[in-house]
């Protein structure tokens, strides 16, 4: 969805100029000429002309990853993306007169999934794997957060999940500044990612992780897709102080944190939900004990494991959007999750949600 409310807040992310001129393809720079087409549902927006050192797998992989990311069709917010869904509105309090950014949305699920709690929900991301609804509901632009296309002070809040984990510490310092940038004074930012700390309560984090690789040596199921998402991250922020002192870098007052302690959610997601999927997902020609090649529809081939995942996610989400006894079930097994939050949401640990502030002129001054 390309709304026209969306023109309103672009600057040129090659020069800097708000001088832009809608065409009927697109949009083009009086100052630079730059030219940036409307594409199927989105704005293309990369800077022209510019070279960044590091490029995610996700725009270098892009076509390659298509296959296995299962990214058009979207599930209702269920088990650990619904406990992020929530707090994501809890914590960040949106609200219908909000302009709201996704830096770095993915298929745009959580953009989607908030879009009609808010004036203009928009979503950037330097990949194109939009899901079809987001198509719909979000003003997408494809863009790079190191230089984003966004005059300052356009966005009433702003939010990043699972994407500071995958940068190095320079694009992690340029992604928050260029944040901060484009958030208007007083505005907030919620960020989810996190650390190379263990917690407190890791021994029991690990009795699951344990049970989990049981299940893996017995071939009930494997953690191939979930090896292969995780792949590139950095997790440059290693510790609390150094997320703090990014926070500080680029200007930004942390307001709330809350810590997420997977005890109740490590179960749920190495063991309960992957032998759900391992049922669910099985081939009706796949012998019970026996893993055979797999593979696109356009033959690119990909493991047993991530097929008989990605089937199990395929079918449930025929289930789900009936609303009848398996959302519901899975709803129970989210709220299960969540009280990881309520009930160890002050404990320390690698995983955290934070939102900053932007500090208004007085306030920095006072400072």
């Amino acid at each position: 969805m390309v709304p026209y409310d969306l023109y309103r807040l672009l600057r040129c992310p090659t020069c800097g100029s708000r001088d832009l001129i809608v065409t009927d393809g697109g949009v083009a720079c009086a100052a630079c000429h730059a030219e940036y087409p409307r594409r199927n549902g989105y704005l293309d927006l990369m800077p022209r002309g510019v070279e960044f050192g590091y490029v995610s797998k996700y725009v270098s992989e892009e076509e390659e990853l298509a296959h296995e990311l299962d990214y058009r069709d979207l599930a209702p917010p269920l088990l650990a993306a619904g406990v992020r869904n929530r707090a994501l509105r809890r914590l960040l309090d949106l609200r219908p007169t909000d302009i709201v950014l996704d830096s770095g949305c993915g298929n745009g699920r959580f953009a989607a999934w908030n879009a009609n709690r808010v004036r203009l929900m928009v979503g950037v991301d330097p990949a194109t794997l939009f899901a079809d609804e987001a198509i719909k509901t979000v003003a997408l632009v494809q863009g790079d957060a190191r230089r984003l296309p966004f005059a300052d002070g356009m966005f009433d809040k702003a939010f990043s999940i699972d994407v500071l984990e995958h940068f190095p510490r320079d694009v992690i310092d340029a992604y928050l500044s260029e944040t901060a940038r484009v958030l208007r004074p007083g505005g907030r930012f919620l960020v989810f990612s996190n650390t190379r700390e263990p917690s407190r309560l890791q021994p029991l984090v690990e009795a699951s992780r344990w049970l989990g690789r049981q299940f893996v040596r017995a071939g009930v199921y494997d953690f191939e897709r979930e090896a292969r998402r995780k792949s590139d991250h950095i997790k440059a922020l290693a510790t609390w102080e150094d997320v703090l002192e990014a926070m500080r870098h680029a200007g930004l007052r942390p307001v709330r944190v809350v810590f997420w302690n997977s005890v109740a959610t490590s179960f749920v997601e190495h063991v309960l939900m992957k032998l759900g999927e391992a049922v669910v997902g099985r081939s009706r020609r796949e012998a019970p004990h026996r893993a055979a090649a797999a593979s696109t529809d356009d033959g690119a081939p990909i493991g047993e494991g991530t097929a008989r995942e990605i089937r199990a996610r395929q079918r449930m989400r025929a289930r789900l959007q009936r609303r009848g006894p398996v959302y519901y079930a899975l709803l129970a097994v989210t709220l299960f999750m969540e009280l990881d939050l309520w009930l160890f949401g002050r404990a320390r640990s690698g995983s955290y949600f934070i939102v900053v502030e932007k500090p208004e002129v007085r306030r920095l001054i006072e400072d």
